[in-house]
């Protein structure tokens, strides 16, 4: 298995990121806006069924979008092998990272023990079942299968909102959270197209409303200076995305963002880490979102 160094990972992820924010396209809301995926709105699965996380949902969204995949689930040639399949000759692999850490044991000047975590990346291919061959029955997708009415959708998706003991009012012509007030804003439900709109845009600031001290204390500043706030915009986009795909709601493509692409791509193109940090901390705040739930949807895989 080809493995490619950390920063060559860092690298070869910010510049795909790049590549689709100079197009004017947020890669975390592609995957629901392409013809035949278009209602089938899931995170992407190891061969295994555990979702991914963080900033390999954005790289495997991407994939999707981009050759047109309709399965959600992935895999290495090897695993495929194990299950009996083989990815069709010709076919280009995709790009997913691993993180972790190591535990090492080291003499000191003076001959004591000292303990130290080095972290490491490392990226490797994973190919998507569409791509492979004589997979298990489970494997193949059903475009025909029976949707949830999306009532049913929503009213989750309300409940969920409900159990984050968040603040949330109605009224007026702007969605938004108050850190001063600890209130997330939203205007009235008839102010939206549809219900899953409404949805989620609650998503987003219930992402912002992580950021309070009180619960997440994202603070951004340190890290992207007077960038800040736009970081802070998109880590509220793509934990929104998250959230979405987890809970089935379409999420709505918020046009009132445009204006933060140029900023975000100073931000990328100044630091090949950046989007990591993003990513990682929009994971982080819709982990923390399911913790307040208070049964099973509260977990979440690793």
């Amino acid at each position: 298995m080809k493995t490619e160094t950390k920063a060559d990972v860092y690298t070869r992820v910010t510049d795909k990121i790049i590549a689709d924010l100079e197009q004017g396209v947020r890669p975390w809301v592609k995957p629901w806006k392409a013809g035949n995926i278009e209602d089938r709105i899931t995170l992407p699965l190891r061969h295994n069924g555990v979702p991914y996380r963080g900033i390999n949902v954005l790289l495997l969204w991407g994939e999707t979008m981009e050759n047109g995949y309709r399965s959600n689930r992935w895999m290495t040639f090897k695993q495929a092998l194990e299950l009996g399949g083989n990815v069709r000759k010709g076919e280009r692999g995709s790009l997913v990272v691993y993180a972790n850490k190591i535990h090492k044991t080291e003499a000191g000047d003076n001959g004591e023990e000292i303990e130290r975590d080095i972290a490491f990346m490392k990226g490797y291919t994973v190919f998507n079942a569409d791509q492979i061959e004589n997979l298990p029955e489970g494997y193949q997708v059903q475009p025909d299968a029976a949707r949830p009415e999306p009532l049913q959708l929503i009213e989750r998706a309300e409940a969920f909102f409900a159990k984050t003991g968040a603040i949330i009012r109605r009224g007026g012509n702007r969605a938004y959270y108050a850190p001063l007030l600890d209130v997330v804003q939203m205007p009235s439900a008839d102010a939206f197209k549809d219900a899953e709109s409404d949805a989620a845009t609650q998503a987003h600031e219930l992402t912002h409303w992580t950021s309070h001290p009180a619960r997440l204390d994202r603070q951004l500043g340190k890290r992207f200076g007077d960038q800040a706030y736009a970081a802070e915009e998109l880590i509220a986009e793509m934990g929104a995305a998250f959230l979405c795909a987890q809970l089935g709601i379409t999420p709505e493509i918020r046009e009132d963002h445009a204006s933060y692409l140029d900023h975000w791509l100073t931000v990328l193109k100044a630091d090949k880490r950046a989007i990591f940090t993003a990513a990682s901390q929009a994971q982080r705040a819709c982990d923390y979102l399911f913790s307040l739930q208070g049964d099973a949807q509260s977990e979440v895989p690793a």
